[in-house]
């Protein structure tokens, strides 16, 4: 892969992929009788959802293929979200292998993305969500981005990342990470 792949260069097949790591929204605390995968999101949670949805559209970051958690707070997330993405229906792939995934997990599952994708949103959990926008990052991203990646991200965050690879070449260091970004 050339230097200009690697950092987000136009490809042969004729574009960028743009990897956007979701967060799952704020959701109620966990504990008691409600069994984690079960815990729904807070009031605040919802409210950051929609905003989550307002802004990727805004940005241009309407994914064509979700990849979500089967948690409960995830697909909450994900339902209140694409209210907010205007008229478009992204193949939406629910997947428990998402809920306790690594690093490794989420790539298996990027590498399955049809080529034709140019953007993929993933709905998780941390800190998986940040290790992998780490694990990806190109040296030469966004410094700022990278530090807040290397140490986790808050809820509703999202990670934007670009590469001229196809997705089943997408390896360590080798595509830029763009921008770290929670609505307010």
């Amino acid at each position: 892969m050339t230097a200009e792949e690697r950092n987000g260069a136009q490809t042969p097949d004729g574009g960028t992929r743009r990897l956007v790591l979701l967060r799952h929204a704020k959701a109620e605390p966990g504990g008691g009788s409600v069994d984690d995968v079960l815990r729904p999101l807070a009031l605040n949670g919802r409210r950051q959802a929609v905003r989550v949805g307002a802004a990727l559209l805004e940005t241009g970051l309407v994914p064509e293929r979700v990849l979500c958690s089967s948690a409960l707070r995830t697909r909450q997330t994900w339902e209140l979200l694409s209210a907010h993405l205007g008229d478009v229906a992204p193949d939406v792939l629910v997947s428990d292998g998402l809920y306790a995934a690594d690093v490794a997990d989420v790539l298996d599952l990027l590498r399955t993305t049809d080529p034709r994708v140019r953007t993929l949103l993933v709905v998780g959990h941390e800190p998986t969500m940040a290790a992998t926008a780490s694990y990806l990052a190109d040296p030469a991203s966004d410094g700022g981005a990278l530090a807040q990646v290397r140490v986790g991200v808050p809820t509703a965050t999202y990670s934007v990342l670009e590469s001229g690879a196809s997705w089943g070449a997408w390896e360590p260091q080798a595509a830029l990470l763009t921008y770290v970004g929670r609505p307010s």
